[in-house]
């Protein structure tokens, strides 16, 4: 690769976005409880660091990688305690370091991958351009939950246009992730990035339709906001369902948040 791709570089953006929030924490900020029950500001930091972590192992040693999560459990919460109780040990400064180590790694392993190269991942192999834009969703998801527990607002920019494409592309996961049948529908996305540029995914005559920002687009689908705070639009019984069970990754769906939780707090 003569220059680096775009996703690389947003990817390595987003995270620098998400350590300028996380320079201005003290000691006593990364006990404080965040949106998701159970989770501190530290849990947050210690998942993105593990989850960072496989996605350098899965795009530098394929075989380790694979090894590894052989020997995961069917429990996705057990799995999840035990990949984050080796960084909960660490008082923050020592957590913060090893989250920089780990994204560094993440984003040496990755760039050195042409885009459209394909390396296992938990559920199946992907290309590393699609592994690269869920280190995105990633950021953005938990990045929130730690900006909501620390009254902070995080600047958002046209990067998030690798996250609603990641929606688009794993539009099935909130059926999947409750166990109903994925619909035979199609659901036109048009979606505004923050600059007011137009992006546009699925076919333009269909019924079924979802519009508004792109922020908004992305809380959604991290289901780090209700739909009743959103200003998204859907058109069509199976884009309101869609909009109800929205979520970009796998595993599972949890509570969700509520609606009118952050009001107080003046953010969406």
């Amino acid at each position: 690769m003569t220059e680096l791709p775009d996703i690389y570089l947003d990817l390595t953006h987003e995270g620098e976005n998400l350590d300028n929030l996380l320079a201005d924490l003290d000691a006593d900020d990364w006990a404080r409880p965040t949106p998701a029950p159970g989770w501190t500001v530290a849990h947050q930091v210690a998942h993105l660091a593990a989850t960072f972590r496989m996605a350098a192992l899965a795009a530098s040693d394929a075989a380790a990688f694979t090894t590894m999560t052989s020997r995961l459990s069917d429990d996705f919460d057990a799995n999840v305690r035990m990949a984050l109780a080796g960084y909960l040990t660490e008082e923050p400064a020592g957590l913060l370091e090893r989250w920089h180590r780990e994204r560094a790694a993440a984003d040496r392993a990755l760039r050195a991958h042409e885009p459209s190269e394909i390396v296992p991942w938990l559920v199946q192999p992907l290309p590393v351009a699609v592994l690269a834009a869920a280190g995105i969703m990633e950021l953005f998801a938990h990045g929130q939950d730690i900006a909501d527990a620390a009254g902070a607002r995080l600047r958002r920019t046209d990067r998030i246009r690798h996250l609603v494409a990641f929606a688009v592309r794993t539009w099935n996961f909130g059926y999947l992730a409750r166990g109903l049948p994925v619909p035979d529908v199609r659901i036109r996305f048009d979606i505004t990035l923050p600059s007011g540029a137009p992006l546009h995914f699925g076919p333009p005559e269909s019924a079924e339709r979802v519009s508004g920002p792109a922020e908004d687009f992305c809380l959604l689908v991290t289901r780090r906001r209700h739909r009743d705070d959103l200003r998204l639009t859907a058109t069509g019984t199976e884009a309101g369902r869609w909009m109800d069970i929205a979520q970009a990754y796998r595993g599972p769906a949890g509570a969700g948040r509520r609606p009118g939780q952050f009001a107080a707090a003046g953010t969406r």
